[in-house]
């Protein structure tokens, strides 16, 4: 982890998991987003669980996206990811944006959660 930038996110993060905690009822929705995909995980802090996870590289994911480009893929994600969530009886999230800017990706992923039905 020599990329400063890279550095400056992982103490982003930090502060923000200072403030942000997952719980069975209200798990937090962690995003990771690298050049290339996307990844989120909804985690149970207090029993150390994954409640549900997902991936814009996964093989299920993959044959259901028709269009090209980061932010349809992410939306799409985000509609999966909640339908997920839904399935799993869990109905509200704590969004923890991993450190990287609310903007993009990011909160295409969000917004589409939003839709999907799912409050936070």
């Amino acid at each position: 982890m020599s990329n400063l930038k890279e550095l400056g996110r992982v103490a982003r993060h930090k502060r923000i998991r200072r403030k942000i905690t997952g719980t069975a009822e209200r798990p937090r929705v962690v995003v990771h987003r690298s050049l290339t995909s996307l990844q989120a995980q909804a985690i149970d802090d207090v029993s150390h669980k994954t409640v549900a996870a997902c991936s814009s590289l996964s093989k299920e994911f993959l044959k259901q996206v028709t269009q090209k480009g980061k932010i349809s893929v992410a939306e799409k994600l985000g509609e999966s990811f909640a339908a997920d969530l839904k399935k799993k009886g869990i109905k509200q999230i704590a969004f923890d944006r991993g450190g990287y800017l609310y903007h993009g990706r990011v909160k295409a992923f969000a917004d589409s959660i939003r839709k999907g039905g799912i409050q936070f």
